[in-house]
């Protein structure tokens, strides 16, 4: 029996196909040229043309358990991912921080040194189709061939998704990102999730749509402060501009004049506190607080945010609490005693005040102090 007919091309014998598989198991995937030395009476493109169409992108050999319109899709997946000339990504020396960086990929290959799912052609290295194989243990090795056909369009896929989205040249993506403003850089980073469903181009336009509504709401922040002020022509809103520059200018002025004033009697903490000006001229982020000779620094005010009993406070009691850092239920535990006291001896002292609430005696100060402006206890008569 000859082996000269035709099997899936007219112009290919069933000798050649057998021959080419052969050469393809012997020589490799992707070496055309080594693949049709061996045949010799094919040239590289055929070979290569031939198997890609018959033996890849064929839907007769897909996946029993795949639906015919993902075969028909799988016609269309090219074996390699291609990069245009003006996408042709940096090549740096093998095991370089930039290839690392790259998760080892070869340009020159247009593939990886390590790909998704490594390990997955293990599976297959011992199955073996032969005539006595049952109908059960037939089925089980299709099954076998069919997951691996699709780790196999997996790893394709993420290729694709690499490709699409240019993220082989991660530092050039990044700089990419970093010309939004800090708005649509959260928004990226929280739909970056979603890129691969959107896809490349459907999300570019998804964040450039929402950076241009970011920067309009900022716009129609400015027009609306504008108005509020009186301001309905170009050229007033640029002295407006000016004028407000200048008022925020003088208000650090004198936010600087009062810090001078608090720290200018003690030589040690002025000069920490023109050393930290420089360093917050200099763009220093980490700044130390200004420590005086006497060992204190000036703390923050108090967050009374969550904090029990805050709504039980007015504006002024909030801000003394935050000034004093008196938690509002310690604060409410003393004004309670000091009223209570005062309601019976008729009047209130301060050393009265200092017996009563056993704390820092400035803080007792300006409790005692506070409570005798706002009219809630009296002071003996001299």
């Amino acid at each position: 029996m000859t082996s000269d007919f035709p099997v899936l091309d007219p112009s290919w014998t069933a000798q050649e196909e057998m021959a080419l598989l052969e050469a393809v198991m012997d020589c490799g995937f992707g070496n055309w040229q080594e693949v049709a030395n061996q045949m010799r009476t094919k040239t590289k493109d055929d070979c290569e043309n031939h198997y890609m169409k018959h033996f890849i992108n064929n839907p007769l050999f897909a996946s029993t358990l795949l639906s015919m319109k993902q075969a028909e899709e799988d016609k269309n997946v090219d074996t390699a991912i291609p990069f245009q000339a003006s996408e042709d990504p940096p090549r740096p020396t093998f095991d370089s921080l930039l290839s690392r960086d790259m998760a080892g990929y070869m340009p020159a290959r247009a593939d990886f040194i390590e790909e998704f799912d490594n390990y997955a052609e293990w599976d297959l290295r011992d199955i073996d189709f032969v005539e006595d194989d049952s109908d059960v243990l037939h089925a089980l090795k299709i099954a076998v061939v069919d997951i691996y056909h699709s780790r196999l369009k997996e790893r394709q896929r993420r290729k694709r998704v690499i490709r699409e989205h240019g993220l082989i040249n991660l530092r050039k993506f990044q700089i990419l990102e970093r010309r939004y403003s800090k708005d649509v850089q959260e928004l990226y980073e929280t739909m970056r999730r979603f890129v691969r469903i959107l896809g490349a181009t459907n999300h570019d336009r998804f964040i450039e749509s929402h950076a241009l509504e970011f920067e309009l709401r900022r716009e129609i922040k400015r027009l609306q402060e504008y108005r509020k002020a009186g301001i309905k022509t170009f050229h007033s809103s640029k002295i407006y501009d000016r004028l407000k520059k200048s008022r925020e200018e003088e208000r650090m002025k004198r936010n600087m004049l009062s810090e001078v004033l608090q720290y200018i009697h003690d030589g040690s903490a002025c000069q920490q506190w023109l050393k930290r000006q420089a360093a917050i001229d200099a763009g220093l982020h980490q700044v130390a607080p200004v420590i005086s000779s006497s060992g204190r620094r000036s703390a923050p005010p108090l967050d009374l945010t969550g904090l029990p009993g805050t709504e039980k406070l007015n504006d002024k009691e909030k801000e003394l609490c935050q000034v004093v850092r008196l938690v509002p239920g310690a604060y409410l535990e003393y004004k309670a005693a000091l009223v209570n006291e005062c309601n019976k001896q008729g009047s209130l002292r301060l050393a009265q005040a200092r017996a009563l609430i056993k704390i820092d005696v400035n803080k007792t100060r300006k409790i005692y102090d506070f409570l005798l402006q706002g009219g809630y206890i009296t002071k003996p008569q001299p």
